[in-house]
């Protein structure tokens, strides 16, 4: 990990080096930020996602990692995810085939999570996804 820029309040946020730890890492800060906050009962589907997208930007991109936590109130409470990279093109969602070994990590993120989708950023992109936060 290269530092942790917030874990205060209603947001966490770290940047980790581009290598194979990165995963481990990243979703061992999410579990337990989200057990810090009370959130247990999504850390598991959390950090799998995270996992997922990591594990792109690892595969393609360079640079630095970064990840992001928003926990949101209100009526309706969610907690935001967000990785970001250096790399600017947005993923592509694949059709992976009973015999491939890859090519379902924005599956499963599109279908676990409530909404999804990336934005450009200035160095690179981000790829975000929302949970819904149990009331």
């Amino acid at each position: 990990m290269i530092g942790v820029l917030d874990t205060e309040g209603t947001s966490a946020e770290w940047t980790f080096h581009a290598d194979p730890g990165a995963v481990r890492s990243a979703r061992a800060v999410v579990r337990g930020q989200l057990r810090a906050w009370g959130l247990d009962e999504i850390g598991d589907v959390a950090a799998l996602l995270v996992s997922e997208l990591v594990t792109n930007a690892l595969r393609h991109a360079t640079g630095p990692i970064g990840v992001r936590l928003v926990r949101t109130g209100g009526a309706t409470p969610r907690l935001l995810v967000e990785v970001s990279d250096t790399l600017p093109d947005p993923p592509r969602e694949r059709t992976a085939d009973s015999e491939s070994e890859d090519g379902r990590g924005l599956q499963l993120v599109a279908h676990s999570s409530r909404r999804w989708g990336t934005r450009p950023a200035d160095t690179g992109k981000t790829v975000w996804f929302e949970l819904a936060v149990p009331g």
